[in-house]
């Protein structure tokens, strides 16, 4: 995790910006997953997909069934 994590009154400030009603027993637990959804994000941006054709590559159906039995 980073060193910068959202807190309890940032979170009610967003949500609130956001148009969001917020009880106030939810501030901590709503920062709590958007800093574990923030680290999650960290961490599958840190994977290296250059040699991954993008999906649109992807022709469902044309995979060879080579699979014993």
């Amino acid at each position: 995790m980073t060193a910068i994590e959202l807190t309890p009154p940032e979170a009610a400030r967003w949500a609130a910006r956001a148009g969001l009603v917020l009880p106030a027993e939810r501030h901590a637990a709503v920062a709590a997953l958007a800093n574990h959804i923030h680290g999650v994000v960290a961490v599958l941006r840190e994977l290296d997909f250059a040699d991954v054709p993008p999906a649109a590559a992807y022709q469902a159906g044309q995979e060879p069934h080579d699979a014993a039995v």
